[in-house]
């Protein structure tokens, strides 16, 4: 499970859409975004962590951590793409530590974060069972990996609305929100296709972690998890 050969490509279309990305992702989640990262994060992340926004992106989930917490945790920011590192640092007060690299192979030794965060990012794995082992690797003793991100519902009818709308309706909200550079956000559709249903995830996670709190919204197309090592 995972993008596979797909990676490449995603990983290319997310580059060309730095400049929208925050603004388009707020639209398509239907303005949730800042809803479910606070209700994954919360009672997660506590002062004196130290955090891992994994597949970081702007950093939005460990902003989220710091205002939780008044600012009183270490923050590592952690993306395959430099440029997007780049931006994210002016996003912040004081510029996080940083690092460059996949879900595959996290460059940290065992036991170093007090908690994993990863916002509408670990869909895009490349191996999912090979980013959640290395994850479950980096976290420390009763760490915490808590997962923001789409949900694939497991009732039928629910997935097949969810479908729609990422293939049908999505399209026209990002174009209204980026212009042509939001169309590119039709390869969401493609990750999602790949994403496993919500009970599977749930599955894969308890592979390696010992307790799994798993929270829905929108009909299951939206999930806040949270996995303790």
């Amino acid at each position: 499970m995972g993008l596979g050969s797909y990676w490449g490509e995603v990983i290319e279309v997310l580059q060309e859409i730095i400049p929208v990305y925050d603004k388009v992702n707020s639209i398509i989640s239907l303005g949730k975004d800042v809803e479910h990262r606070n209700r994954g994060i919360k009672n997660r992340v506590y002062p004196g962590n130290k955090v891992l926004d994994a597949g970081s992106g702007f950093g939005n989930m460990s902003k989220t951590a710091s205002k939780i917490t008044n600012g009183k945790i270490s923050i590592t920011l952690y993306d395959p793409l430099v440029p997007m590192l780049k931006n994210t640092g002016v996003h912040f007060d004081k510029s996080p530590d940083m690092a460059n690299g996949v879900f595959e192979h996290i460059p940290f030794r065992e036991g170093q974060f007090d908690a994993v965060l990863c916002g509408y990012s670990l869909r895009d794995a490349i191996n999912l069972r090979i980013a959640i082992s290395e994850i479950h690797r980096v976290l420390k003793k009763d760490g915490r990996f808590v997962i923001v991100d789409l949900g694939k519902p497991d009732e039928g009818f629910f997935r097949a609305g969810v479908s729609f709308y990422l293939r049908c309706i999505l399209p026209i909200l990002a174009f209204a929100a980026g212009g042509k550079l939001g169309l590119k956000f039709g390869t969401l559709y493609g990750t999602y296709k790949r994403w496993p249903q919500n009970k599977k995830l749930e599955e894969l996670l308890l592979e390696k972690f010992s307790k799994v709190e798993f929270e829905k919204d929108l009909m299951g197309g939206a999930i806040m998890v949270a996995a303790y090592k």
